[in-house]
């Protein structure tokens, strides 16, 4: 327990808290740094004693968490989460050798601590110390304090082990982190896919990005801590963005879905309407605004709090989207808007070609309601322009929340900048406030004398024109009353929603598994612009897992016609190839090398002359042109470093700046044993990704260390496996 020479020295607490995942989850230990922290600020709350009237708080585990220490219990800052408990641990237990140590109550601790401190000082032993929570501890001896645990009613005849009891944790092996450093050097926001959770062990979000940070640490402190140029590195935040429990939550769809939902087999399909549906949802008119409008408000408001609790943070914002995430993420990038300065060069270049690629209003519409009634809407609102949206509301029986409006100083102009999620807060009905977004639209269109404002960005369309006009809705909906499809700079077909305006214009956005080049081609995209990019964000990167199912490539779409560049292929963390893929990779050089022989063997026999060989039978020219045929296949091996060579010069756009944007992962040594088998964990795999996060480090210290440059990607080491 202790050494002889600090039997009588003070023990060092440490602080843990428990997990709120039920009364059976283990206490974890607080980082060094964090426990230190809390330490201090306990020292100063007792000094201070109970004149003390606010509670001290703490932030910890990179400021992610507060620590109110008057109430002992953590509470997470940038998403909702139950508070979890927090002891300042001197006395701890282990009950089995599978379990870690955990530590008393904090008054248990002290009795613990002065029955021990006087033992030692009186040098008396085999004393019994009653434990408020009930049980009995023996001080036998420093080094023997044994805790039998309290024996269960039932069974009677069920062993009940003792449980082991150690003073401090100097001379106990536990891990404990030492911490995270304080300066953040980039924040990158991850947006999930479809359902409420994100691996195969069932965890939310934040778990997922909790390992996906932890890996980017321990590659921080590998890879960059002694890199030339980045002395005093730091850290990148990593935070999670949900818009799953908004969706199911609060706009009431799931009882929707109740009603009309068959009751066979109601695991599979609750399991379908809680995930797959989502896919569904977000090509909705109504849902598509709901998912794009929780995106961007919780984005701006993280990165608002971020900066609140970081206010010496000079870096830079990326983003991160898995799954359906990135299509998300991907639209929203696609719908900022340029800086002036930008939009007025964009304005210029797109000036010559405006007049056959513009898409009109009226072609890219579908009636939703009475056409009459819609008609009537905006012929009433455009003529008088001068009259207020107050008087709109005021005409369409939604008087009763106008008070709301004034009380919050917001006229027509601040309303129609207004989401969904402000006019929530302000306490109206679902209901209504989709009837005054759809008027404040309807008002801001025929204020605009258009529908559909014209992209800057331009993309080559091969497609069949506009979708059909007038397609009906049954009346009694409460869907907005005309359904658009917007046309912008990345193809046509995706409902038309108001993208908000991110606070930032982001570095870089990597999609995870992402389905973005099949959402554009259904959407009817055949071909990208090669000089189109996004409008604030000029890196981008498609990485994904060769066997997930929901990955599609993007390169093929800017790539000229019958040009064919295989994805990058991402190195191991630890350096070069898996083993398997470099014995593949082997086989294949020493084939074509092996051709490569024997086609110059060839060559040599063609050129004896004619009479030195024998007379061959009818079936020599036969046998002599499959050959020369064989040799003109075998040139295209033979000739592949040429093509190599060729690659190097294909232009892959300006999605990511001319730089490769397909990153494809190398799949283990197991999984090329049955590619079925791990599909579905492949579309699952990025979270605890060391390639993965490797490469989103690279590309934020590359661009931190020179703006200019460009990530590397060079491979180096031993062949792992």
């Amino acid at each position: 327990m202790a050494s002889k020479g600090s039997l009588s020295e003070p023990v060092r607490p440490h602080w843990f808290y428990c997990p709120p995942a039920g009364e059976k989850s283990p206490w974890l230990p607080l980082s060094y740094e964090d426990s230190h922290k809390l330490e201090e600020a306990y020292a100063w709350s007792q000094e201070l004693g109970q004149e003390q009237e606010k509670d001290v708080v703490v932030p910890v585990e990179g400021s992610r968490y507060d620590v109110r220490l008057k109430e002992r219990s953590r509470h997470a800052v940038y998403w909702s989460e139950p508070p979890s408990e927090v002891r300042r641990g001197l006395w701890f237990y282990k009950g089995s050798k599978e379990s870690g140590y955990t530590p008393y109550p904090e008054d248990a601790s002290h009795i613990l601590e002065e029955a021990y401190r006087s033992a030692v000082a009186l040098n008396e032993w085999r004393k019994k110390v009653e434990l408020p929570t009930g049980g009995t501890i023996f001080l036998q001896s420093p080094k023997s304090c044994p805790h039998p645990a309290q024996r269960r009613p039932t069974p009677p005849t069920e062993p009940t082990p003792s449980r082991v009891v150690v003073r401090g944790l100097e001379n106990v092996q536990i891990d404990i982190p030492e911490g995270e450093p304080d300066t953040v050097d980039h924040l990158v926001f991850m947006v999930h896919g479809i359902g409420p959770t994100c691996d195969l062990r069932m965890r939310t979000l934040v778990h997922c990005v909790n390992d996906f940070r932890s890996a980017s640490l321990g590659l921080i402190n590998s890879h960059f801590r002694e890199t030339e140029g980045l002395s005093g590195i730091g850290r990148v935040e990593f935070l999670p963005i949900t818009w799953h429990d908004v969706l199911h939550s609060d706009t009431g769809v799931d009882k929707d879905m109740e009603r009309i939902t068959l009751p066979s087999i109601s695991v599979l399909r609750h399991f379908g309407n809680d995930t797959l549906l989502d896919v569904f949802f977000y090509n909705s008119p109504k849902y598509c605004q709901v998912i794009v409008d929780t995106v961007a408000s919780d984005i701006n408001r993280l990165h608002a709090l971020f900066l609140q609790r970081h206010p010496g943070f000079t870096g830079a914002v990326s983003l991160a989207g898995h799954s359906l995430g990135s299509i998300i993420l991907f639209d929203l990038l696609t719908n900022q808007k340029k800086s002036t300065e930008e939009e007025v060069v964009a304005e210029e270049s797109d000036d010559s070609c405006q007049s056959d690629k513009a898409v009109t209003a009226s072609d890219m519409s579908v009636t939703a309601s009475d056409e009459s009634e819609t008609a009537s809407d905006e012929s009433v609102m455009a003529s008088d322009e001068s009259e207020s949206l107050e008087d709109i509301l005021r005409g369409r029986g939604l008087e009763e929340h106008l008070h709301v409006l004034q009380r919050e100083q917001v006229d027509s102009e601040s309303l129609l900048l207004c989401t969904e999620n402000d006019l929530k807060d302000l306490g109206i009905p679902l209901g209504p406030r989709k009837k005054i977004l759809d008027l404040a639209k309807k008002f801001k269109r025929s204020r605009a004398g258009t529908s559909l404002p014209v992209p800057n960005g331009r993309v080559a369309q091969e497609t069949a024109g506009p979708p059909p006009h007038g397609t009906r809705i049954p009346e009694g909906t409460t869907s907005s009353s005309t359904i658009s499809y917007h046309c912008s700079g990345v193809g046509t077909g995706q409902v038309s929603v108001n993208y908000p305006q991110l606070a930032f214009s982001p570095q870089a956005f990597f999609a995870l598994g992402s389905p973005i080049g099949m959402f554009l081609t259904v959407r009817g995209l055949k071909r990208m612009a090669p000089d189109y990019s996004l409008p604030t964000c000029k890196s981008f990167y498609n990485i994904y897992h060769p066997y997930d199912p929901v990955a599609y490539r993007i390169e093929p779409l800017v790539l000229p016609a019958g040009v064919e560049l295989p994805p990058v292929l991402l190195p191991h963390y630890k350096g070069r190839k898996r083993m398997h893929l470099e014995l593949r990779d082997g086989l294949t050089r020493v084939s074509s090398e092996v051709l490569g022989s024997l086609r110059n063997v060839w060559q040599v026999f063609s050129q004896v002359p004619n009479s030195a060989l024998p007379l061959l039978g009818q079936g020599s020219d036969a046998a002599f042109n499959t050959s020369s045929d064989t040799q003109d296949d075998r040139m295209s091996v033979a000739t592949g470093t040429s093509q190599e060579a060729q690659r190097k010069d294909v232009k892959v756009g300006m999605l990511n700046g001319g730089r490769r944007f397909d990153y494809v992962l190398q799949e283990k040594p197991i999984e090329i044993f049955n590619q079925y088998l791990f599909a579905i964990q492949s579309h699952l795999c990025y979270w605890e990704s060391e390639d993965t996060a490797l490469l989103v480090l690279r590309e934020i210290y590359e661009q931190q260390k020179a703006p200019g440059s460009h990530p590397t990607h060079a491979a180096g080491g031993d062949v792992v496996m």
